[in-house]
């Protein structure tokens, strides 16, 4: 019989390319192999063991298992990660990674940037796991070379994967209907269907529906004793995702992705719970709609290109009926859209050498209907030269980054335009033989991030002068792997990585001519050591048992070292110094059973550390029970969850409380 892990290794696909596949696994692959009966699992984070970046991945079978509702509730499990959740279902949702900043994190969706000029950050909340085939978290960057430029350019990057289709000869389509509900008046239904249209060409279309009233209850506690239970009010949400996948297999070799996405949503605002004002009144549209196409080509011998092009379109309305303005309600209005572009060359020197090109032009515009806006726009240049040299047991990866920044304001005076140079090292190496064996990587890097359009022309707030803020990452770890010939040991998973990073230029909000008027600033400086540690262990028993247990601890000292700052050295904002999580799961033939828990200690809400800023650690324990059941080709799933099974009342941003005990319920068919 086939390991299990040999066999999973042998479908990751993108992960590696192949050469590396053919070392790793011990298959001969033109052989068939009759397999009578094989149990698949994996444990739920998975290393790319081979990569210099420090790597975490969850696909297919992890994803279902946890108990997630939006790819912001899965990355909760990845070590390093803080999780900005201002509560529920419709409330915003974004990723901090190794406490560099939410804007230093960059999300790609098939490979293809997902940007915001405004602000800076990207709602994960917005994007179900309905349709998502992998997460993967890259520390620094993606470990390959044959990537856009821009994926040199960010401190840390989040890859999502949607689903594509995988049909066989039989079978010209598929169709996948999903129903879930539960907690909060929860209603969201989805379809997917697949088909093949010819020998070149696949379809892949998916649509959701999210509705839920955002009610639940939750404790709010004062000093002098006050303690009492209220109901979370304006939490509700509506929205509307649909995606129209169309893939192309070229007969003369190479592939081609073309991909329609819309996303529609209303969703209140509940606010901060402060000054025993418990109901808000703000109301938030969003519209997001993007056209992107991806094309992988080889046009002569050992060269390999890489083509993406994508245009954007996103709208936002805020409405806030406390804020009075001349004109009435506070009714903010912004129009973003974005063209990008980029082309990646990549040859094969000899078989231990590849070197490539990568360049990419970014376009971004805000408009809005706001007092003395500035209308910019952004011209963005991003130039990525790479070397990979890979022998046996040692890979050297080096990056010289370039880029230019073209600001253009409509009105006001603007500060200068931007020339940046980063240069990247990494290393891989495996001091002893066998692929059961340590692996060490190190890395070094420069990156930086542009101001956003917020940070420089928001009325009032805005300065225009403002830098970039640059970020240096240090980095040294290692992996280990081990899958024992015989017993019940299955597969032993360990990674270790110890960090360094340096912020500077740190952009932050200063008062300026009074209390009530702030700006921005390049006034702050950070300091982060870390210290991230991965494990799985998964177990296998005779009639179809299986356990795994996953365990992640995060340990960080983030501090201010801004000279004269009077909180000088204090840990800054939201950033806890222990942190971690555990799963374990139970499978027995088609029953699995899924317990996972998320610890986070305690925090400070302001850059001050004292007793009135502290933030109280907080865990949750969820708990998940499926079913899968294939009858005739019909295969269905039925899954119950119990999420914050203890009933803790916790904050995860101060005065943003999230919800208690709550369920869902859901059934899937696919046909």
């Amino acid at each position: 019989m086939i390991s299990f892990l040999s066999l999973i290794i042998s479908l990751k696909g993108n992960a590696q390319d192949n050469s590396v596949r053919q070392k790793l696994i011990p298959l001969d692959t033109a052989r068939v192999y009759d397999i009578d009966e094989v149990t698949v699992w994996t444990s739920r984070t998975k290393f790319d063991l081979t990569s210099p970046m420090p790597a975490q991945i969850l696909r297919g079978k992890d994803l279902e298992q946890l108990n997630s509702f939006s790819v912001a509730d899965a990355v909760r499990y990845f070590s390093g990660v803080q999780l900005k959740d201002y509560g529920g279902i419709g409330g915003l949702k974004t990723v901090n990674v190794r406490s560099l900043g939410s804007a230093h994190t960059s999300v790609f969706y098939d490979g293809v940037i997902i940007a915001n000029a405004q602000n800076g950050q990207v709602d994960l909340g917005k994007f179900s796991l309905d349709n998502i085939e992998a997460i993967e978290l890259y520390n620094g960057q993606k470990s390959s070379i044959f990537q856009p430029a821009k994926g040199f350019f960010t401190s840390n990057a989040l890859y999502m994967q949607s689903k594509s289709p995988k049909l066989s000869e039989e079978d010209k389509s598929r169709v996948k209907g999903s129903f879930e509900t539960g907690s909060f008046g929860l209603v969201n239904p989805s379809v997917l269907f697949e088909r093949h249209l010819g020998k070149e060409f696949s379809l892949a279309a998916n649509v959701e529906l999210v509705r839920a009233n955002g009610k639940y209850n939750y404790r709010y506690q004062k000093e002098g004793g006050y303690d009492t239970t209220a109901v979370r009010q304006n939490g509700d949400i509506t929205s509307i995702r649909s995606e129209v996948t169309l893939y192309q297999e070229f007969k003369s070799g190479g592939k081609a992705t073309y991909k329609a996405y819309y996303y529609d949503s209303e969703r209140g605002l509940p606010g901060a719970i402060v000054a025993n004002i418990f109901s808000h009144y703000q109301r938030l549209w969003d519209r997001n709609f993007f056209i992107q196409a991806q094309l992988q080509k080889s046009l002569f011998d050992k060269h390999d290109m890489l083509f993406n092009v994508k245009y954007s379109r996103d709208y936002s309305r805020y409405v806030d009926p406390d804020y009075q303005t001349i004109e009435g309600a506070l009714d903010n209005r912004y129009y973003q859209n974005g063209l990008y572009a980029s082309l990646v060359n990549q040859y094969r020197v000899n078989s231990w050498w590849n070197v490539s090109l990568a360049g990419d032009l970014i376009y971004n515009a805000l408009d809005a209907n706001l007092y003395r806006f500035a209308y910019p726009t952004r011209y963005s240049y991003y130039l990525a030269l790479s070397s990979a040299m890979e022998w046996d047991r040692l890979e050297i990866q080096t990056n010289l980054l370039g880029a230019y920044v073209d600001e253009q304001v409509e009105y006001y005076q603007q500060g200068d335009d931007q020339k940046v140079f980063c240069p990247v090292i990494s290393v891989s190496y495996q001091p002893f033989g066998g692929y059961e064996a340590l692996r060490l990587r190190a890395f070094y890097k420069e990156s930086f991030r542009m101001p956003t359009f917020n940070d420089l022309y928001y009325t009032f707030v805005g300065n225009t002068y403002l830098r970039p803020e640059f970020t240096e990452q240090y980095n040294l770890g290692a992996t280990w792997y081990h899958e024992p010939a015989e017993g019940f040991w299955k597969a032993f998973n360990v990674q270790v990585d110890a960090y360094y990073n340096q912020v500077t230029d740190k952009i932050v909000a200063m008062p300026s001519a009074n209390l009530f008027r702030w700006t921005m600033m390049n006034l702050g400086k950070v300091e982060i050591k870390g210290l991230e540690t991965n494990a799985n262990v998964t177990m296998g028993f005779t009639k179809g048992v299986l356990l795994d247990f996953g365990l992640s601890y995060t340990f960080q000292h983030a501090i201010d070292i801004t000279e004269g700052s009077t909180v000088y050295g204090d840990q800054i904002p939201y950033t806890p110094v222990h942190s971690g999580s555990f799963t374990a799961s139970a499978t027995y033939h088609n029953w699995q059973l899924n317990y996972s828990y998320i610890y986070t200690g305690e925090r400070y809400s302001q850059k001050a550390n004292i007793p009135v800023n502290h933030v109280q650690p907080w865990y949750t324990s969820d708990l998940g029970l499926s079913w899968n059941k294939a009858i005739g080709k019909t295969k269905c799933n039925l899954g119950l969850e119990v999420n914050n099974i203890f009933n803790q009342y916790y904050d995860v941003v101060l005065n943003f409380p999230m919800p208690g005990r709550n369920y869902r319920l859901k059934l899937s068919v696919n046909v």
